[in-house]
């Protein structure tokens, strides 16, 4: 991640992405023109805060992903789009894709965005059980073609497949003639049906969901094509029909409903004690230094307080060498050294003292090592982020880079176990095709080895779990091998379990630990760090790290950060915010998975049913057995088989918005077996 955030963005912000998706039926009522005034207010109830969240679950950028019902999140997909010529293309708001500022207000979540030509503005309210004001307001900056402008829900096929549509006060706006020719015309790509309507709703066998508008408004059902998109049906409300007009203005009130079937059914859970996995070190962190002023507080706290195993820290290198002429090493021993050098080191020293392991990594680079000049993220969409590496200037490249640890093992007695680029896939700061990440780990791997240094290469240390084949080239050569320590990659994006597991096979086969080198889910969250204190952010990061540690059986995740960057802490000045530091419900949930002692090692886990993600870990040399679960959905009972025989009880520690990793008891163990209670939107852990 980058630490000049002023500079540097993780993701082009401001720019939305066209997407191309098959229409197949559409539904039509006619609305007025424009100003959207998206009103997202969300009770979320966080004792962590001291704030109230609530039922509607809503993202940064302003969709909302759903209510929850009796711990049950009744999934849906709300969105922002602008469609184009023909339906055939459209932007949307979405993750990664604009610059949103999210704000709460006691029990209002407030968004502002922008959307190509189209300022807005979004607040969600809870106003009963089930059910969620959406107040949508839009201003138009400038003149834009396009088909028009919709507040857009998408019903996942699992819960909406077949569904009803009814139309609320309905009032059809043209003859039937032209509708049969609308589905001549059209035929299976189109189905037109214009009507004006005062809402609509859905009723399936799982669900039922009804929007109520303030004024009639045109629709659109449309209904999805599984060989193009997701399949799932999606209804479109106009905001803005036609071309945008600058000046003009438009605002509409959506009110939310939602019902159905709540997933009550016992769960079963087997261990297998028998097959050993692979091994886990513990939760890690790290610890790039970036505010001298709230950072040390924040430090302190994380590391007497959490079980570190792991961490990662800076070598900032175009502060140790910003002069090729000048050998930094001798520099340094002549007492010549930079401020910034010197503290990130007494950093590396500090954790080696409490025997952490250490990644040390390189994010900004010296200009006289680079191609071009300086970049720090894209000047606009498309451009690359960082500089490559000057191919003429290899051999210094190294001898800086050698230097750094030389000084490092020589004057503060650290040796770090890995070295990296940071993101050199995206280049974060330095750029790299996969073929020179390959030859750059065998040449700077062998001069470390040549100066008697046992540090080690990371793998990949890619920007995101999606861009795997950045590896590949050093996967195809043996010669690098050897060179290497540990395989890498950043959790920000593309975490779905079937990339997960590519990340398994590289690892499986060069038979090397898997390291999280980067943890945790936004990263453009640091814009809007409110959301850090949401109860949906917190249990979707720790749901993540489940299904990471039980897929990948990681060595470790590095939370990003264990600073006051992305914290998961409060008060103390982060983000401005005031008072004494505060645990969150983030701290909790790393602090909870870090009960797993280290040394352990991954078992196998069955689970029969939805929404529930876990992970077991058996330290077998002490007997402890470690079982980590969330869920994701509404109440229920489990049952757990296969625990060894002479695990005679099991402690119980829950972490949600209202608890922070607490011992609500200890449950008895008979024959392997035992019966507890699954709290609702909850991680939940069971150690001996």
């Amino acid at each position: 991640m980058s630490i000049l955030k002023v500079k540097l963005q993780k993701f082009n912000p401001g720019i939305s992405m066209s997407n191309s998706f098959d229409i197949i039926a559409l539904e039509t009522i006619r609305a007025k023109r424009l100003f959207i005034f998206i009103i997202a207010g969300i009770w979320l109830i966080s004792g962590f805060a001291n704030k109230s969240f609530g039922q509607a679950e809503c993202t940064a950028w302003g969709n909302v992903d759903g209510i929850r019902v009796d711990g049950e999140l009744m999934k849906f997909g709300t969105s922002l789009r602008i469609v184009y010529k023909n339906w055939m293309e459209y932007s949307q708001t979405e993750k990664g894709e604009q610059n949103p500022t999210f704000n709460r207000s006691g029990s209002k979540a407030i968004i502002t965005t922008l959307l190509d030509s189209l300022s807005v503005n979004e607040i969600v309210e809870d106003t009963g059980s089930g059910k969620a004001s959406i107040n949508l307001g839009i201003a138009v900056n400038s003149d834009t073609t396009m088909q028009g402008a919709y507040f857009c829900i998408d019903l996942p096929n699992e819960d909406f497949a077949g569904a009803s549509f009814k139309f609320i006060d309905k009032k059809p706006s043209i003859p039937d003639t032209l509708l049969s020719n609308v589905h001549r015309r059209f035929s299976e790509r189109f189905i037109l049906i214009p009507d004006t309507a005062k809402g609509i709703i859905i009723t399936s066998k799982l669900r039922r969901l009804e929007i109520k508008i303030n004024h009639p408004i045109e629709i659109h059902i449309i209904k999805g094509n599984p060989f193009f998109g997701n399949g799932n049906t999606q209804i479109y409300f106009t905001v803005i029909s036609g071309n945008a007009i600058k000046g003009d203005t438009t605002k509409n009130i959506f009110n939310l409903e939602v019902s159905g079937k709540i997933d009550q059914k016992p769960i079963d859970l087997a261990i297998d004690t028998l097959h050993l996995g692979r091994e886990f070190d513990g939760i890690g962190g790290n610890f790039r230094l970036q505010n001298p002023e709230v950072d040390p507080e924040v430090i302190n706290y994380c590391l007497n307080n959490l079980n570190i195993a792991w961490g990662r820290v800076e070598l900032p290198w175009f502060n140790w060498q910003r002069d090729e002429t000048v050998d930094p090493l001798e520099a340094a021993r002549s007492g010549n050294i930079d401020e910034r050098v010197v503290a990130a080191m007494e950093m590396a020293q500090r954790l080696a003292k409490k025997n952490v392991h250490i990644i040390l990594s390189v994010w900004y680079p010296p200009s006289w090592a680079v191609i071009g000049k300086i970049r720090f993220g894209p000047r606009k969409k498309g451009d690359p982020f960082g500089n490559p590496l000057n191919p003429m200037k290899m051999r210094s490249i190294i001898k800086s880079l050698g230097s750094y640890l030389i000084y490092l093992k020589e004057k503060y007695g650290v040796e770090p176990d890995l070295f990296s680029f940071n993101e050199s896939d995206l280049g974060i700061n330095v750029l790299q095709t996969g073929e020179e990440h390959d030859e750059f780990i065998k040449q700077f791997g062998a001069y470390l080895a040549s100066k008697g240094l046992t540090t080690k290469l990371l793998l990949g240390d890619n920007s995101d779990a999606n861009t795997y084949g950045f590896v590949t080239p050093a996967l195809d050569d043996p010669a690098a091998y050897k060179y290497i320590g540990a395989v890498s990659f950043h959790s920000w994006r593309g975490y779905n379990n079937w990339t997960l597991s590519n990340w398994s096979d590289i690892a499986k086969e060069l038979n090397l630990p898997l390291i999280v080198g980067e943890g945790s889910t936004d990263a453009a969250a640091w814009r809007y760090p409110d959301i850090f204190l949401e109860p949906s952010y917190a249990l979707n990061e720790i749901d993540m790290y489940l299904r990471i540690c039980s897929i990948c059986q990681v060595k470790s995740i590095l939370q990003w950060q264990l600073t006051s960057d992305y914290s998961v802490l409060t008060g103390g000045g982060i983000y401005g915010t005031t008072g004494p530091l505060k645990q969150t419900q983030r701290f909790w949930n790393l602090k909870q998975l870090g009960l797993t002692p280290g040394g352990s090692f991954n078992l196998p886990i069955k689970c029969d049913r939805p929404n529930i993600s876990c992970v077991a870990y058996g330290d077998i040399k002490d007997g402890i057995y470690t079982v980590h679960i969330v869920n994701n959905g509404a109440k229920r009972e489990v049952t757990l088989t296969g625990l060894p025989g002479n695990v005679n009880a099991l402690n119980m520690y829950i972490t949600d918005e209202h608890h922070g990793m607490d011992k609500i008891k200890s449950v008895r163990v008979s024959n392997g077996k035992v019966k507890f209670t699954l709290d609702s939107a909850c991680f939940t852990t069971l150690i001996n």
